[in-house]
């Protein structure tokens, strides 16, 4: 047997005594309406509705403090689900264009006749009612199956198509975010987020039912709702795009209400398959700010696009030479620069957090190799891009991360030459062939002479000429075994100009003449 919903009315006048006239002169219990609470100003009736379940508000239009206009407004923001009926002691034509506006149910005037009260109230009761059976019933059903088509479960694909949706001739599916949700998420609360939900739902709801057209919206993410659209004869495309757009545009709240619509399709079997398509569309928003996104506008900036691979080695050695400097000022530059190349490149979200988290673990690494054991393997953090839905979102959470671990190497006090001595440890390896000396790498690095072999030293345990030493002689032990040149052209070849040093040097090294090494290692190879 069907439960018959009692209908809960909050009465709400500064007049005690009009309250409960209102309240006691009409048996309400006759009508299916249950008069739960009086409240005698609209800031008291909100704190109602807001402790209790309230279907229905019977509010004064004039009132000290809030009045009913106020009221109503709050209502539609906050609780866009509560029925409000007005009553007005003045037949002024604005205060019923206001009231209308803002989706006063119905609008009384007093002395209020009680026929046209009662025949108000029970119109809503009825509509309540006929609302409550929907959405316990079919209207659950269709949204748990498309609940599951959006998560693509194997298993979800078998199942079969509520009945109430299998009718339609015509389908389309959308999906509708918030933009800058990380922003608006920072400044309101879950409650907040929940009223702003309600007023998001009532507002597709009521925009295509004005337009004839069936749906089912359930929310995938706190900012993603996915809509399944459903009408009894196809439309012509434009009519699609010019009803879906006054959708966007009925929006209220000033952060702007996207989209993204696939192309209609007529077998519900897609669905599960145009959700993924649908979802893949909400990242192009970013490029152009386009408030309705669909294939064809993906094709049109994908065939204007073509990328550039970002130099992410290059990025990581610039970023690990600004935070062992502790220049916060190169790191900022760093992170701008890298997104003005994504914006002038065009790249989507998606491809910004691809190079984001290759940069980050790439980073992480380098400055575990640095000494800095404190940082954890991977990444750390995940970008959800149905919050940080906006490039200026993704670029504060890396400069946040970047910060961070400026913050941890100025906090665990790793060597400040770190990166000088990576730096010259570099510029040796390009010019060891040369008769390289000390003075000039202290030069390139803009430091004294004397502070350079000090932090060198320190840094790697030997001093500039073994250092140089080693690379030379190494280098000198390949070309003995990979080439037929002579020993004192190698000698030269490898940056010393001086035969003998060069051969006393190897000597130090390897326990043997070069000669003798060539001979010795190239008969041992043959033996091999």
């Amino acid at each position: 047997m069907q439960h018959v919903k009692t209908v809960k009315m909050l009465i709400v006048d500064d007049e005690p005594v009009i309250c409960q006239g209102l309240h006691y002169t009409i048996d309400w219990a006759d009508y299916g309406v249950e008069v739960v609470a009086e409240a005698y100003d609209g800031n008291e009736a909100l704190q109602v509705v807001q402790e209790r379940e309230i279907d229905l508000v019977l509010t004064d239009i004039r009132m000290e403090g809030m009045d009913g206009l106020q009221l109503a407004k709050e209502l539609k923001l906050r609780h866009p689900q509560v029925r409000v009926i007005m009553i007005s002691g003045y037949e002024e034509f604005e205060y019923a264009r206001q009231a209308i506006k803002l989706d006063v149910t119905d609008y009384l005037l007093k002395p209020v006749d009680i026929d046209e009260l009662v025949a108000a109230v029970t119109g809503i009761v009825e509509d309540i009612r006929n609302q409550d059976i929907r959405v316990d019933g079919s209207s659950k059903e269709a949204e748990l199956w498309l609940s599951d088509m959006a998560a693509h479960y194997e298993t979800s694909l078998a199942k079969a198509v509520p009945s109430d949706l299998a009718n339609g001739a015509e389908y389309k599916l959308m999906a509708t975010q918030l933009e800058k949700f990380s922003n608006l998420a920072a400044s309101v609360s879950e409650q907040d987020v929940t009223m702003l939900q309600h007023v998001w739902i009532q507002t597709v709801r009521e925009s295509l039912e004005t337009s004839g057209i069936r749906q089912v919206s359930v929310f995938v993410h706190k900012n993603l709702l996915l809509t399944l659209l459903m009408t009894d004869q196809p439309r012509p495309k434009r009519q699609w795009d010019e009803i879906l757009q006054a959708m966007l545009d009925a929006w209220p709240s000033e952060h702007r209400l996207y989209g993204a619509v696939s192309d209609a399709y007529a077998s519900l079997d897609q669905t599960a398959a145009i959700c993924s398509e649908v979802r893949a569309l909400l990242p192009y928003y970013a490029l152009e700010q386009r408030p309705l996104l669909d294939r064809e506008y993906k094709a049109e900036v994908d065939n204007g696009r073509a990328l550039h691979d970002f130099d992410s080695a290059d990025m990581v050695s610039k970023l690990s030479v600004a935070l062992f400097k502790q220049d916060a000022d190169m790191l900022e530059e760093l992170v701008d620069g890298m997104f003005r190349f994504f914006r002038d490149q065009r790249y989507l979200l998606t491809d910004m957090v691809n190079v984001c988290d290759e940069l980050s673990i790439m980073l992480r690494q380098r400055l575990r190799q640095s000494g800095l054991t404190q940082l954890e393997h991977g990444l750390e953090r995940t970008i959800d891009l149905e919050v940080f839905n906006d490039p200026d979102a993704i670029r504060l959470t890396i400069s946040t991360e970047v910060f961070d671990l400026l913050r941890l190497i100025d906090k665990v006090g790793i060597d400040r030459s770190f990166w000088i001595i990576e730096k010259a440890k570099k510029y040796m390896a390009d010019h060891y062939l040369s008769d390289l000396k000390a003075s000039e790498v202290a030069a390139y690095l803009k430091i004294t002479p004397s502070y350079f072999s000090n932090i060198f030293k320190q840094s790697t345990g030997k001093s500039f000429s073994e250092y140089m030493n080693e690379l030379r002689i190494n280098e000198a032990r390949k070309l003995l075994l990979t080439t037929q040149d002579k020993v004192f052209e190698i000698a030269d070849r490898v940056g010393y100009k001086e035969y003998k040093y060069f051969v006393s040097v190897f000597k130090l090294y390897t326990g043997m003449t070069p000669k003798k090494y060539r001979v010795l290692n190239i008969k041992e190879k043959s033996e091999a």
